[in-house]
């Protein structure tokens, strides 16, 4: 259950506050494109089966693999890709708590 809250919370609750507390006036718009970072887990449906909830997503999808990761790495580096960068890092950090949270598990 705490994986479920930490993985979801990530997701959710992160955007929001780096949203309103480091983008005053464009908050909301802000918000909703950090939230777009979960996106990019449409790669789930080149996987059989499409959700495992026991398999860490972290170099295992495409848009999850560590070159994808270097790139988003990147995205942070430019004015025009900070925002993007920032969606798909929260996206990242969480699937990494949540892998972090299945080895605990399984030791």
């Amino acid at each position: 259950m705490l994986r479920i809250i930490l993985h979801y919370g990530i997701h959710l609750v992160v955007p929001i506050f780096i949203a309103f507390y480091f983008f005053k006036g464009q908050s909301i718009r802000i918000a909703i494109l950090l939230l777009l970072g979960i996106l990019i887990d449409v790669d789930h449906l080149l996987a059989t089966p499409i959700f495992d909830p026991n398999r860490c997503s972290i170099d295992f999808h495409p848009l999850h693999s560590y070159w994808a990761i270097f790139t988003y790495t990147i995205f942070l580096f430019f004015n025009k890709t900070r925002i993007l960068g920032i969606a798909l890092m929260i996206h990242i950090l969480a699937d990494t708590a949540d892998c972090l949270m299945l080895f605990l598990q399984t030791k």
